[in-house]
């Protein structure tokens, strides 16, 4: 059965102050500070291999945990500051936010071009090794899909060469920022702002008779206004043919199709913030939020990944068969990008149902 989230309306449950939020705020940096202890102690040894993302020396996987820990207290802090800012210092937290902000982004570059490129390597030699199309007679299907396969097979090789090179500059790049934001006045100044934060939280006169769940439940109906101008009729079918069309535009900008999915996926996870301060350390997970949030995940990197096959197939002087093959990983993207908001629409519905 899954695990029923607290509903921050119920007239039956009590009111939940503001040393839950000091609280919450503590934790989380002290965790962030707890994990850039472990990043100094790791140092640096330029970039690693592809499919680790480490910022550390030799690519130790502690300093990638330290890296991850570093990224998810951040976020967290600058969630929380944003649902629950009515109650805290206006100067201090808008001027905090933006700063953690920036320190998150920073430090997942490197990893979020990593993940890109297994994910477009992985899926070239999944689409280069394929089965003929399904839906035709075997004879029919065995002469076209061979033909459609050895062409793949022609380009994937090159297109995948191209991928790794484009994909593995912008993540040494990023690699880079990230050590010179660590060793920036920039982040020393933010590093500053948590330690104060782990031992006094700058909370408005007014918090001390405040009670969280009405901004707790403000952030859930921002969630849900946003998930309804999705259009979840289309999404609920697994592959939408209507908007594949559309994502095989050239336009080189990101789709504007995925720009609402992009934001629900933001709000989702504030709304799970919101609850951890309403619920404390030992919050339960709720599995159908999390499913639904895994889904908003995948069709972010779905969606990049897209983007990024699109990008390399506008190269200058490519042989046709490295931009067909780039074509094949574009299109079998943005059916990654439709399937996973047909999770989302399945994992949703549940959970609309649930709390009725």
């Amino acid at each position: 059965m899954a695990t029923q989230h607290l509903d921050p309306t119920d007239p039956m449950a009590g009111p939940v102050t503001a040393d839950a939020l000091a609280a919450y705020l503590r934790a989380q940096a002290t965790e962030f500070l707890r994990a850039l202890r472990a990043q100094r102690d790791t140092g640096d040894g330029g970039p690693p291999a592809r499919g680790k993302s480490r910022v550390g020396e030799n690519g130790s996987e502690e300093s990638a945990d330290a890296a991850l820990a570093l990224r998810r207290s951040a976020r967290r802090i600058s969630g929380t500051l944003h649902t629950y800012r009515p109650l805290l210092d206006t100067d201090w937290s808008e001027g905090m936010r933006p700063e953690l902000a920036w320190l998150s982004g920073t430090l997942a570059r490197e990893h979020a071009y990593a993940a890109r490129l297994d994910r477009l390597v992985t899926a070239l030699n999944r689409l280069s090794g394929a089965s003929p199309f399904p839906g035709r007679s075997p004879g029919a299907a065995a002469s076209a899909g061979d033909a459609t396969k050895g062409n793949l097979t022609v380009g994937a090789a090159k297109a995948g060469a191209l991928l790794e090179r484009q994909l593995t500059l912008a993540r040494t790049r990023a690699h880079s920022a990230a050590l010179q934001a660590l060793g920036s006045s920039r982040f020393h100044a933010v590093a500053d702002s948590v330690a104060v934060l782990a031992s006094e939280v700058p909370l408005t006169p007014a918090a001390d008779k405040a009670d969280l769940r009405p901004l707790a439940r403000a952030a859930y109906e921002r969630l849900c206004d946003a998930v309804s101008g999705l259009p979840l009729v289309a999404a609920g079918h697994p592959y939408n043919a209507e908007a594949l069309i559309h994502g095989l535009s050239p336009d080189p900008a990101p789709h504007p199709q995925d720009a609402p999915w992009h934001q629900v996926r933001l709000l989702l996870r504030l709304h799970r913030y919101a609850h951890e301060v309403l619920l404390g350390k030992d919050a339960p997970v709720d599995v159908r939020l999390l499913a639904a949030g895994q889904a908003l995940n995948r069709h972010r990197d779905a969606s990049e990944a897209a983007a990024a096959a699109a990008s390399a197939a506008r190269t200058p002087r490519i042989a046709p068969a490295t931009a067909y093959a780039l074509g094949v990983l574009h299109a079998d993207q943005r059916h990654e990008v439709e399937a996973s908001r047909f999770v989302f629409q399945q994992s949703w519905q549940k959970e609309a149902v649930s709390t009725r």
